[in-house]
């Protein structure tokens, strides 16, 4: 028997547009009620973990999920939140999860995370956006796809968009 700790599987959870543009002005660039679902569904039941700023764009605890929340402001308490200064102190403090902890933002957490992820689900949003905030563009050779639909706009969803799940080889 060995006392070493296992570590959860990593997975990033994000949308972005064509050119990898996720946010501006802390906020969101679109409103597209299908990725909020694929997002919910998605990561409902397991740890999330973001960055302050992106905690303040929520503005509350994401329900049915464990919120892990990272700052530089070591004494920040959050009401529903775990708080961490670091991305290593959150995975630390998911070691003995069995599911995957989502990565959910921002910029900067998703920059640190990215080479630790097994998994990313990607929602691209086909169009090119005005933008101060990107994801970091993702070497495609670098991730098997399991899986990918492609979805045309609707009444409620402004943009043709595509839902995928890649997985690092």
């Amino acid at each position: 028997m060995t006392n070493e700790q296992t570590s959860p599987s990593v997975a990033i959870a994000v949308a972005v547009g064509e050119n990898f543009a996720i946010g501006k002005n802390n906020q969101l660039l679109w409103h597209m009620p299908a990725d909020l679902k694929f997002f919910k569904q998605t990561t409902s039941g397991h740890t999330v973990v973001m960055g302050r700023k992106t905690f303040d764009s929520v503005g509350k605890p994401l329900p049915n999920r464990r919120n892990i929340v990272i700052t530089r402001d070591g004494n920040l308490k959050i009401d529903g939140v775990e708080v961490v200064t670091s991305l290593e102190e959150a995975i630390e403090a998911t070691k003995n999860e069995e599911k995957p902890v989502f990565i959910v933002g921002g910029a900067e957490i998703y920059r640190q995370a990215l080479p630790k992820t097994d998994t990313l689900y990607l929602t691209t949003i086909h169009h090119t956006f005005d933008a101060d905030t990107f994801f970091p563009e993702i070497d495609r050779s670098e991730w098997d796809t399991i899986s990918s639909e492609t979805h045309k706009a609707d009444e409620k969803n402004k943009y043709d968009y595509t839902f995928e799940v890649l997985k690092r080889k």
